[in-house]
């Protein structure tokens, strides 16, 4: 085999192992509409990486912020943004909109038996 097709072998195993992990990976659904976190508890398995999806149904930005979780992402208006998690242990995990903290607050409970699908 040549160096370069040793080489596009690999990358096109990469892709391939990217695309599995991605696939495998729980997704859960998370809105902001009226400055107010929908759900704003969220139950999660624990030791697993999962993808938040965030949809701001707002005419303003607003930031997802969680210190527990070591996470902030701005969110425009009417858009969407993905924040992988984990995996975490047991526990709670506080969010809250740093735009409007005291209205855009959350928690995500993560269990260690959840039958989350």
């Amino acid at each position: 085999m040549t160096l370069k097709f040793t080489r596009w072998l690999i990358m096109l195993g990469l892709i391939a192992a990217a695309l599995t992990c991605q696939a495998e990976t729980k997704a859960f659904q998370l809105a902001i509409k009226d400055h107010v976190f929908t759900p704003d508890r969220i139950v999660i398995p624990a030791y697993q990486k999962v993808r938040l999806i965030i949809h701001n149904q707002d005419d303003v930005a607003e930031e997802f912020d969680s210190f527990a979780l070591n996470r902030e992402k701005a969110i425009f208006a009417n858009r969407r943004a993905t924040i992988f998690i984990g995996p975490l242990a047991p526990g709670e995990y506080s969010f809250f909109g740093e735009f409007h903290p005291v209205s855009a607050r959350g928690v995500i409970i993560v269990e260690a038996n959840s039958d989350v699908d």
